[in-house]
């Protein structure tokens, strides 16, 4: 499933930049995580319990920056396997400048196979949005926090 949007941020791009390529901040970004090891800057694996219905689906997810164009492009693939789940990931980001702020493009491209993939669209897709929102809010605290307090987006912004 493909989904994407757009998020405003108030912060200047090489702020939005630094948070988005910090194998550290990204691990306080992303929900559910349990352990996160930084092999080096492009490469981090990441123990994570994705809420499913009643319980979680633990995953071991791979990642790896693939290609970047400092400051305004980057590329990121993901690998996780979890019981009953096979999951690929391919996410990109586009950053302009907006003002005294940033503008973010973003794309992400989520394939699940096996029993928990067989669940669908339907099923997972409020699933998938969710995560969306609570990894982007995350986002806005820690370029708030980059920024010195003055950063941060715009709650209004999101999926498309």
């Amino acid at each position: 499933m493909k989904i994407e949007g757009t998020r405003s941020f108030s912060a200047r791009r090489k702020v939005l930049w630094d948070v988005l390529n910090d194998p550290k901040r990204m691990a306080a970004i992303m929900p559910g995580v349990e352990r996160f090891d930084i092999q080096d800057d492009d490469h981090w694996t990441a123990n994570v319990v994705v809420p499913l219905g009643l319980g979680g689906l633990r995953m071991k997810i791979d990642f790896e920056k693939t290609e970047q164009r400092e400051p305004d492009y980057a590329r990121l693939h993901a690998k996780g396997q979890g019981v009953g789940a096979l999951m690929n990931m391919d996410t990109e980001f586009n950053l302009a400048e907006e003002g005294d702020g940033t503008a973010m493009r973003w794309v992400a491209d989520v394939r699940i196979a096996g029993p928990v993939g067989s669940m669908g669209q339907r099923v997972l897709q409020p699933i998938v949005n969710q995560q969306v929102k609570n990894v982007l809010n995350a986002l806005d605290e820690q370029v708030a926090e980059a920024a010195g307090g003055a950063g941060g987006g715009s709650p209004a912004d999101g999926a498309a």
